[in-house]
């Protein structure tokens, strides 16, 4: 059985993939580290990647993890990556979200409002109690400070171009990544930014055919 390793989104940790058929794999979710101050999404990545031990891993990376699982198939063109959810470069990004870079507000949003959930349900495209319940304990457990980092490395990410070992799969129904402004290799249909929740056994199914 391969394994694969998997990287969430922000601030969320294995509850993201809790709802997908990982049997045909050995899954292993890999922890976030500590950033650096203004650390760079290349750098994070690089030191990221060294809680991965094996040469060439094959790696699953949701929205900021999928991110992250890019800038390491730049850096070995042997690795296997699939990204759900995601950009494979900042020219995938629409205009408005890279306007944050010349307006951070988020740097001084409160911890409170960071932490509420309740404004992300509509970005994300939660579907049922069940989501919003499990969204809701995802965002209780965020680090703020590691969120206003990673929003601050994310809007700052200047790769322009897609690793070739790279495989997209983007629901269409996505508000915060926009599918019209990525070029996705699997399209998920009715999929939002939390495809990996509301759609599981399609990205089962997916993952599955393509690992």
């Amino acid at each position: 059985m391969k394994k694969v390793y998997f990287l969430g989104g922000l601030g969320a940790d294995k509850r993201a993939f809790s709802v997908l058929d990982l049997s045909f794999c050995d899954p292993v979710f890999v922890d976030w580290i500590k950033p650096v101050p203004r650390e760079s999404l290349s750098h994070y990545a690089t030191r990221l990647r060294r809680q991965i031990p094996e040469d060439h891993p094959i790696v699953v990376g949701v929205s900021f993890g999928g991110m992250l699982a890019c800038e390491m198939a730049k850096a070995d063109p042997l690795m296997k990556v699939i990204i759900i959810a995601s950009n494979k470069s900042a020219n995938e990004f629409p205009f408005y979200l890279r306007l944050g870079k010349y307006f951070p507000v988020y740097r001084w949003l409160p911890d409170k409002l960071i932490k509420s959930g309740r404004s992300l349900n509509w970005m994300l495209g939660v579907k049922d109690k069940a989501q919003r319940k499990l969204l809701s304990d995802i965002v209780a457990d965020i680090d703020p400070a590691f969120l206003k980092w990673a929003i601050d490395a994310i809007l700052h990410w200047r790769e322009k171009n897609a690793p070739v070992n790279v495989t997209h799969i983007h629901g269409t129904a996505d508000k915060l990544l926009p599918f019209r402004y990525v070029k996705a290799d699997y399209k998920i249909q009715g999929g939002t930014h939390l495809v990996s929740i509301n759609k599981p056994q399609e990205i089962s199914s997916l993952l599955k055919k393509l690992i």
